[in-house]
């Protein structure tokens, strides 16, 4: 018989790639969740994984099977949205979803923020890249997430919430550093440093840059924003960064400069998204009040 349970088990491996993973996410054994996944294969009629050494790779039959799995999960996750908007906004837990170049900087005055106006409020927080953040929106696993924005997704509401500047970090004994405003040949810069590819904060700052060849830029490897503005601190290079972040953690450090870019200034829009389906619009009234109240402080 087909069930929750099922789909759910079937959408953790699909999205690890491994069974031994999936099971440890899904908090069972490893032949439990094997046998969950063979019941599916065998009452839905298709072999939906290719089991090989390194794990499992969905077969074309169990890609459609998961486009649907997710869709029916998402329903559930809206179902339960509604039964929890009954009790009152941000009735809980919550689930939201915030990438890493955001959540460090707003969270810390968010939650305060939404635990004043919503005393009974719940949260269980997700902070990943937004692809991940996109993939487990749609498939009902989180309620919103906090991204950059626009999204262009048929199935996702968005509203923005902020605009959020870029500013360009030099080394403060480098020849940026007699400019009084940052220029976009600055960023033509073979130093200038951006986070590995993955990560969207890299993709917003590569169409600051718009023509610069990304092949040309130094490689460390910088997984946080934290790391690049250590490495301009030591005279590495240079790099954009959030005024987020610096407004949190790089204002203060005397080896930096901070050039902000003449009007009209490169940013990015942070701001919610959820799914059109799931009606929670008393919630991200409470959570947008309580971001527009935590920036202003």
């Amino acid at each position: 018989m087909l069930s929750l349970r099922n789909l759910r088990y079937f959408q953790t491996v699909a999205r690890t790639g491994h069974f031994g993973r999936a099971a440890e996410a899904c908090a069972v054994t490893q032949p439990a969740l094997s046998m969950q996944i063979r019941e599916l294969e065998t009452h839905l009629g298709s072999k939906l994984f290719e089991r090989h050494r390194e794990g499992a790779r969905l077969t074309e039959a169990g890609r459609e099977v998961l486009r649907h799995a997710e869709r029916i999960l998402g329903a559930v996750a809206d179902l339960e949205a509604q039964a929890r908007w009954a009790r009152g906004p941000l009735s809980g837990p919550f689930r939201l979803g915030v990438i890493p170049s955001v959540a460090p900087y707003i969270l810390p005055k968010l939650l305060p923020g939404v635990m004043r106006r919503v005393p009974t409020a719940r949260f269980t927080l997700r902070e990943t890249r937004t692809a991940a953040l996109i993939e487990e929106l749609l498939a009902g696993d989180l309620d919103a997430v906090i991204v950059s924005l626009p999204l262009d997704n048929p199935d996702l509401a968005e509203r923005p919430l902020l605009r959020d500047p870029f500013i360009l970090a030099v080394p403060q004994n480098s020849e940026y550093a007699a400019a009084d405003f940052a220029t976009a040949d600055m960023l033509n810069s073979p130093d200038l440093l951006l986070l590995e590819d993955g990560h969207c904060f890299r993709d917003q700052a590569l169409d600051v840059c718009r023509t610069l060849d990304a092949s040309r830029l130094s490689s460390y490897g910088a997984t946080s924003l934290s790391t690049l503005i250590q490495l301009v601190a030591n005279g590495q290079g240079i790099t954009l960064l959030p005024q987020l972040f610096v407004t949190a953690e790089a204002k203060a450090d005397p080896r930096v400069k901070l050039l902000r870019f003449a009007a009209p200034e490169p940013s990015r829009t942070i701001g919610l998204a959820w799914r059109k389906t799931a009606g929670i619009e008393h919630d991200v009234n409470e959570i947008e009040a309580a971001v527009h109240t935590a920036i202003a402080v």
